[in-house]
């Protein structure tokens, strides 16, 4: 059966549907959670959540976009729901004193040879906070500016900053790592 009809079906709150489309997706949103939250448990519950509010509100699902991505912003939302629950706050930035970045350089974005997505993802972890998410996901998750500044409630200049800034942490620390100095 296809996406398009598991939709369908789901609207009509058809059980088996849900299921089924449940179990379509559930190991990648776990992943996307897990990587967010760093905790099986927690990574559990928070995809629990994204499907529940997922199911409420599909019929707000337009098909935009994937069916997929629409269900990974709103896991992802859950999993940034948690990290504040925790007080885990992001740092909020004051645009005054932002200096604006240009599209990122992708010319100066260069990983040595040697460097697995392993490093990059363990060295990401150890990144300050406010650079970690944003880099999550604009490198990992694939995201861009206008939906990272959606997601995480700043504005597209302070993306655009602290991607910029944190590659640069990024590329400093893997640098120190391919050099085996630790980090």
């Amino acid at each position: 059966m296809s996406v398009h009809q598991l939709i369908i079906d789901c609207r009509a709150n058809n059980r088996k549907a849900q299921l089924q489309l449940y179990n379509n997706y559930c190991e990648g949103m776990f992943i996307v959670a897990n990587r967010f939250l760093k905790d099986s448990y927690e990574a559990e519950d928070a995809m629990q959540e994204g499907f529940i509010n997922a199911f409420s509100k599909l019929h707000q699902f337009q098909g935009e976009v994937t069916f997929g991505a629409w269900l990974k912003r709103i896991v992802i939302n859950k999993c940034l729901d948690k990290l504040k629950a925790k007080k885990l706050e992001f740092v909020a930035l004051n645009e005054q004193i932002l200096t604006k970045v240009e599209e990122e350089d992708t010319g100066g974005w260069h990983v040595d040879e040697g460097i697995g997505i392993a490093e990059i993802k363990g060295t990401i972890e150890k990144l300050p906070e406010k650079y970690k998410y944003p880099i999550m996901l604009f490198l990992i998750e694939g995201y861009d500016h206008e939906e990272i500044s959606e997601i995480l409630n700043i504005t597209q200049v302070a993306s655009r900053t602290l991607i910029h800034r944190g590659k640069k942490k990024l590329l400093e620390a893997l640098k120190v790592l391919k050099n085996g100095t630790g980090y």
